[in-house]
């Protein structure tokens, strides 16, 4: 199994500038020509580019190191260097990209296809012909070009969707997501059965809506307890959130209480965001209990059984009024 990573530290290192020339202009009739050598090419940038197919940090683990290639040297007859290649470098959309020496992030890719240039490449040295005067006919002299930068960079992954799902572990988040999406995530009775963030996408004849199934929070997971702390940034980026409840649990709404107490401990920005409320399992219990549950809870709430696909319909209507409104 491919494993999910959303971290990774890379060296990166610009190429150098290609050394201008010195050279005298040589013909069968013009024995003492003038300077004509050549500049110099530019060292290759390092560019990150967004790719929506890459969901994952992990190429980062076997490859750590990234070089733009040098600069070639001018020559005579005022030849120009040929420039070094760039080296692009693929990420996730949703990366952002840390200078990890100054810890300041650099910037933030978030479409496919976007480029940024993490360094430049070094300038191209002048060659001698720019170093003719007046009273200097014949310089003998030329610039180098100039090096390469280097850094070491921090790539962290924040996904990218629309819905992200919150909830204790084996409140029915994965099973959602499966029904859905048709998402296939592993599902079993203990905590911490997803391991990693899962992408669902619902789709229709008109529209896409993209689910982040994150792993189950547990108290303390703003501190890193649990998954905590590597899964919770996960959640910022989303447009909703969705909260699955336990409704066969002994007090779902202090579970609900506690989620978004975690959260906000977390990055209280994110309680800003909307959030829609599923009970889930109702297949579970009685009708006095469900009656007892929602008579608690004043923010809107959607009754569900994810293993029955019963209720889902009008969470994905909202949701779709919502965002294509």
């Amino acid at each position: 199994m491919n494993k999910f990573i959303d971290k990774a530290v890379i060296k990166v290192i610009s190429g150098k500038g290609g050394n201008g020339v010195v050279h005298m202009h040589r013909e069968k009739y013009e024995p003492k020509g003038g300077p004509d050598g050549g500049d110099g090419g530019k060292g290759g940038d390092v560019v990150i580019v967004g790719n929506s197919n890459l969901a994952t940090l992990r190429d980062f683990k076997y490859i750590r190191r990234f070089k733009g290639e040098d600069g070639g040297n001018g020559s005579g007859n005022n030849k120009h260097g040929k420039d070094g290649k760039s080296i692009c470098i693929e990420v996730p959309m949703g990366t952002r990209i840390y200078d990890k020496e100054l810890n300041v992030m650099l910037f933030d890719v978030l479409k496919h296809d976007e480029k940024r240039i993490a360094l430049y490449g070094g300038k191209g040295g002048r060659g001698n012909t720019h170093f003719k005067s007046s009273v200097r006919q014949m310089p003998l002299y030329a610039e180098d070009g100039k090096p390469g930068e280097e850094k070491v960079l921090e790539l962290e992954l924040m996904m990218i969707a629309d819905v992200g799902l919150v909830g204790y572990p084996n409140a029915g988040k994965s099973t959602f997501l499966t029904a859905v999406s048709g998402a296939h995530p592993k599902i079993a009775d203990y905590e911490f059965t997803t391991l990693i963030p899962n992408l669902g996408i619902y789709t229709d004849d008109k529209i896409n809506i993209t689910f982040a199934d994150i792993p189950g929070i547990i108290e303390g997971a703003h501190q890193g307890k649990g998954l905590g702390l590597n899964f919770l940034r996960h959640i910022s980026r989303t447009k909703f959130l969705l909260f699955i409840v336990d409704i066969s649990k002994a007090n779902p709404f202090d579970d609900y209480n506690h989620l978004l107490m975690e959260i906000s401990l977390y990055d209280r920005q994110l309680l800003k965001k909307e959030r829609l409320i599923a009970l889930n399992k109702i297949d579970l219990v009685d009708k006095a209990i469900v009656e007892e549950a929602l008579s608690k809870f004043s923010d809107k709430c959607y009754l569900m059984s994810a293993k029955n696909k019963e209720g889902i319909g009008n969470i994905i209507k909202d949701i779709k009024n919502s965002l294509y409104e």
